[in-house]
């Protein structure tokens, strides 16, 4: 009997054993499948990297530091009711992005300042340093903006200002520096 048992527990290991060489082997050959997976996506990483074109280098941007000084406002920019203080930003970031304190001169004149418009721009943030703006925005309705308020306009969005404070001041950033706006009818 005891022969019997020995052999009974000599087949269990092998078979064990088999088993896990089994295992082992069709592990091996996952493990080599990814391998060889992640070399050719690796491989075809460095071939899409050196065959697409490379995008021209832009200038080196330079520091732009602007300080208030009240002959800086000029009603040189897109409206004729603002008054605008170039901070410097486009010339020094070579046209990447423009920033200028915005001056809306009251009171305000809803025939002049309530025109439906939109900008061809990839990025626009505005903040209000001063005062007050309510404005419209397709997609969000009226909205009164403080001074703190900072909002973005996605886009070609639709908007426009419908009243301001007097002695409203705004921050306003937009990308590119140069872009193009569109009046629309209301």
């Amino acid at each position: 009997m005891a022969k019997k048992t020995k052999s009974k527990a000599s087949k269990t290991t092998k078979s064990r054993s088999a088993a896990q060489t089994a295992v082992k082997k069709r592990s091996g050959a996952k493990a080599a499948t990814r391998s060889s997976a992640r070399k050719a996506v690796k491989s075809k990483a460095r071939t899409t990297a050196k065959t697409s074109p490379k995008k021209p280098a832009r200038p080196k941007q330079r520091i732009a530091i602007s300080h208030h000084r009240e002959e800086d406002f000029k009603a040189d920019g897109l409206r004729a009711y603002a008054k605008y203080r170039d901070l410097g930003i486009a010339a020094a970031s070579h046209g990447l992005a423009q920033a200028h304190v915005i001056r809306l001169q009251g009171p305000c004149d809803p025939a002049e300042v309530s025109k439906l418009h939109l900008h061809h721009v990839d990025f626009q943030m505005v903040y209000v340093l001063k005062g007050w703006v309510k404005t419209y925005m397709d997609g969000q309705g009226e909205t009164l903006m403080l001074e703190g308020s900072a909002w973005t306009q996605p886009p070609k969005i639709k908007h426009m200002i419908l009243d301001y404070s007097d002695d409203v001041e705004l921050l306003e950033v937009i990308l590119p520096a140069e872009f193009r706006t569109v009046e629309l009818k209301a």
